[in-house]
């Protein structure tokens, strides 16, 4: 939902519906059972059946830990819930209580996609993927906000000018 305020706007970005990707939950649920099957093969078990246990369970431990990084890697730098106050190069996002200010560089583009923004650094790399909006009206206003353009509140219908040479 958009609200227009004296220097910018107030948009809550709605998140979508979990992907369904537990791949993770599930590895790590394995690792948990593989522990106790170290623990009972430890005290059941020969010693180098034992120890080859353990560094199975050891290298399992390493690819969880390794995926899970990367995971949280990929989504660094996304946003898609909470509220978003955004002002002239500047953006706030607030998500449960945590805030976060992103202050946008000179070099920065802004590139809109539907209902999604994306922000890359003037190397082309993605610094911010935002989703969630409830229309591409609003992603179209967040990101001519973004770019400096004024937005009043006595604006009924947000009309944009795709051409940004005018």
């Amino acid at each position: 939902m958009l609200k227009l305020t004296d220097d910018g706007a107030k948009i809550t970005l709605q998140s979508p519906p979990p992907s369904g990707d537990n791949g993770l939950f599930w590895f790590g649920s394995a690792l948990l059972v593989g522990a106790i099957a170290v623990a009972m093969a430890m005290s059941l078990l020969p010693e180098r059946l034992s120890i080859g246990a353990l560094a199975l369970l050891i290298v399992g431990s390493f690819f969880f830990n390794r995926q899970r990084q990367q995971r949280k890697n990929q989504l660094s730098g996304v946003i898609n819930s909470g509220v978003l106050w955004v002002r002239a190069g500047e953006l706030v996002h607030d998500n449960q209580g945590k805030r976060e200010a992103i202050v946008l560089s000179a070099g920065d583009k802004i590139t809109l996609f539907g209902e999604q923004l994306q922000i890359v650094d003037a190397n082309d790399n993605r610094k911010y993927h935002i989703s969630g909006f409830e229309s591409s009206q609003e992603a179209a206003a967040t990101q001519a906000i973004l770019q400096g353009q004024a937005l009043t509140k006595r604006h009924v219908n947000i009309k944009m000018n795709d051409n940004p040479s005018n």
